[in-house]
């Protein structure tokens, strides 16, 4: 029995978002207060769009606020693991959802939903199997750890119609040397905004760290 694919307009829809601009902010926000001037900051700064991950208790509210008060960003979901998560941050009013890898019930829920997503591959048969269901855009996780740029540069000869968002190991000093690959269409990077900076409030910061990054990779 033939498997279905993704939905080729969620397809289309997760590169747009992906090409919104090169580097994708991922961050933890472990106040919801922080949600809404984080978010200004980091737009102020040159970022599109920005990767909540769910790795605390306030991730769900932070997504919502930042979708209801800031809407020149778009708000995905990042650390999404189960279908469950899927339909929380859809109804918290992502605009998109990426996992560190992929699972089976995520595919299903992604093809249900023709929802933009963004599954996670690490290997050459990863990626063969999510581009056999339909996915041409791909997080490639843990960059730093999987070979990065030479793993990205190995893969883009046989398997040269996907691209990818690395992320994990991805900084100021290398963000360029990713983007310079015909493969990759952004980075994902959470030192454009750490938390320690989040923690003591200093916006004016971040938006110099996003800014300052940007820079480094025009």
């Amino acid at each position: 029995m033939t498997e279905a694919n993704v939905s080729g307009k969620a397809q289309d829809d997760m590169r747009k978002i992906l090409s919104l601009c090169p580097i994708m902010p991922v961050v933890s926000i472990n106040s919801v207060e922080h949600a809404v001037p984080l978010a200004h900051a980091l737009l102020a700064g040159g970022a599109r769009s920005i990767e909540v991950t769910l790795r605390t208790s306030c991730a769900l509210a932070a997504i919502e606020e930042i979708a209801d008060k800031v809407p020149d960003i778009l708000v995905g979901a990042g650390t999404v693991l189960t279908a469950a998560d899927f339909g929380r941050v859809m109804d918290a009013g992502a605009a998109f959802a990426i996992s560190p890898g992929h699972t089976g019930q995520l595919i299903k829920k992604a093809m249900e939903s023709e929802f933009p997503y963004l599954p996670a591959a690490s290997t050459a048969s990863e990626i063969m199997s999510l581009r056999d269901r339909g996915f041409h855009n791909l997080k490639l996780f843990p960059a730093g750890v999987v070979g990065g740029v030479s793993m990205l540069k190995a893969i883009g000869a046989p398997i040269s119609d996907i691209q990818f968002c690395p992320t994990g190991g991805v900084n100021k000093d290398n963000a360029k040397s990713y983007l310079d690959l015909a493969n990759v269409i952004c980075v994902g990077g959470s030192w454009v905004a750490p938390n320690s900076a989040m923690d003591a409030g200093e916006w004016g910061a971040i938006e110099a760290l996003m800014a300052d990054g940007l820079q480094a990779v025009s």
